[in-house]
């Protein structure tokens, strides 16, 4: 069941590309907390105006889920946007839903992309990094920008590729948008549920190959959108998608690097060291092999790097590890044009996390230069 709330636009607080904030007053008929924070698309219920009545779903806020504290505009019922300009496309994503939209998919009959990507079934060696959680898609970037320097090599072009796990439009994602205007990565692809991107595509499948005949990317990075879910079961966590993406990018002829889940600060103890997540993912549902960048930790994260290199032996009989050195990365890191953050941890309290996914990054970077780097553990 949606809770619902009814309210008044008080203020429009911060834009980024497809999305608004908005401060809210509840309506006094709804009782509980008067004014609240309301994030709204305007692709879906156009641009709300100070002074509007909106309509608000307001149910992961009243539970205080992970939505980043948000009510969501459900509709603006006293001035419904316009019908859309017909144009081509028919897929429709968060499907059966009041909320579903149709975009156009870079895969189906309608694109001009059609004929290209038909009869597309290989890779040609693509990297592809693979990763669990949002968060790490600007340390995996940073760190394959901070070796394309080291080679003497341009920043790679980069596209990411966003899994239905998470937030299911790209335009929640502010990390996103930032890494696009500073062209950190020059195309996001919005695959299963998810939608936003600037290709949409039915499946990871169809989207690899999109970033690779479409897009023209050097490399790939697939992760879900913001809002993990994890019930503190084995297998009942949204993560397990990153084990399905090492099969379809290897099934596709790509090379899938494995970029772990790693804290040295998170107080549940199934996620220190390599999460169990990750673990699983790799470790049961990839059925292909993939190369693991494990991180050399030293100094203070000396332990770490040591729990981190014996957990990873569990990996090794059905993947490659690849031990890379992480000398210089916290200064390449702390150029991040998005603030780290990870499960409320940033770079100076949980370094080691954004360590292990920048030299995922790293071993793309050597892949698509094609100097692999590293020696197998």
């Amino acid at each position: 069941m949606m809770t619902w709330r009814d309210g008044v636009v008080q203020a429009v607080r911060k834009q980024w590309s497809g999305a608004v904030e908005l401060e809210v007053v509840l309506t006094a008929a709804a009782g509980g907390q008067e004014q609240v924070r309301a994030l709204a698309y305007p692709e879906l219920v156009g641009h709300p105006q100070v002074g509007e009545r909106v309509l608000l779903s307001t149910t992961a806020l009243t539970r205080g889920l992970g939505t980043g504290g948000y009510a969501f505009v459900v509709a603006r019922p006293d001035n419904l946007p316009a019908d859309p300009p017909t144009s081509p496309g028919h897929i429709m994503k968060a499907r059966y839903t009041p909320l579903q939209t149709m975009v156009l998919g870079v895969d189906e009959q309608e694109s001009p992309d059609h004929d290209l990507l038909r009869d597309a079934d290989d890779l040609g060696g693509l990297p592809v990094v693979v990763a669990d959680l949002h968060s790490a898609v600007p340390a995996i970037i940073a760190g394959a920008r901070h070796e394309a320097v080291r080679l003497g090599r341009p920043a790679p072009v980069v596209a990411y590729l966003m899994t239905d796990g998470g937030a299911l439009p790209a335009w929640f994602s502010r990390s996103v948008a930032t890494l696009r205007a500073r062209d950190w990565v020059q195309s996001t692809i919005t695959v299963g549920q998810a939608f936003g991107g600037d290709l949409e595509a039915v499946t990871v499948h169809s989207g690899l190959l999109a970033a690779r005949l479409v897009a023209r990317a050097d490399m790939v990075v697939v992760a879900q959108g913001p809002g993990n879910l994890g019930t503190g079961t084995r297998w009942g966590f949204s993560g397990v998608s990153a084990g399905e993406a090492v099969n379809a990018t290897a099934t596709l002829g790509g090379r899938p690097v494995a970029s772990l889940r790693v804290s040295g600060a998170d107080p549940r103890a199934r996620h220190r060291g390599i999460s169990h997540h990750s673990l699983t993912a790799y470790g049961r549902v990839a059925l292909c092999a993939a190369d693991v960048a494990v991180p050399q930790l030293d100094g203070d994260l000396a332990e770490l790097g040591a729990q981190v290199k014996e957990q990873a032996r569990a990996l090794a009989d059905r993947h490659q590890l690849v031990p890379v050195a992480t000398d210089g990365l916290l200064d390449a890191l702390q150029e991040s044009p998005v603030q780290l953050s990870t499960m409320g941890r940033g770079l100076a309290d949980d370094p080691g996390a954004f360590l292990a996914a920048a030299v995922a990054g790293i071993h793309a970077a050597r892949l698509v230069a094609g100097d692999e780097g590293g020696q197998p553990a």
